[in-house]
């Protein structure tokens, strides 16, 4: 299947709603710094995907999607970190920590169709 347009792209579809749900889970958070940063990994895994996307070049999306797969990392370990601090209720923390981890998982096989 020929993708057009980044966002046919499966994984920033998921990225998307993952930095969606990230953001409205932690609004009410007074941990601004904390918020701000997990809020910014979050919106990085979904526009490197676009940007990577954009270069119309398979090298430079793959450099991309590290990138965007590093970002996912990231999210991940501040979610662990919000669950130790009980920002999250059990429910919202592994819905956000199974999502994290399915775009991640969604990341390598993109990675793995460019090489």
């Amino acid at each position: 299947m020929k993708i057009d347009k980044f966002e046919d792209i499966l994984a920033w579809q998921k990225a998307k709603i993952l930095t969606l749900k990230v953001y409205t889970s932690l609004s009410n958070i007074k941990d601004f710094a904390f918020r701000d940063q997990i809020c910014r990994a979050s919106v990085s895994i979904m526009n490197n995907i676009a940007e990577g996307f954009e270069r119309k070049s398979d090298k430079e999306f793959k450099h991309f999607l590290f990138i965007a797969k590093g970002s996912c990392g990231e999210v991940r370990s501040m979610l662990y970190l919000a669950k130790e601090l009980n920002y999250f209720k059990d429910k919202e923390y592994l819905y956000l920590l199974n999502m994290s981890i399915e775009v991640s998982k969604m990341l390598s096989g993109l990675i793995k169709t460019l090489n």
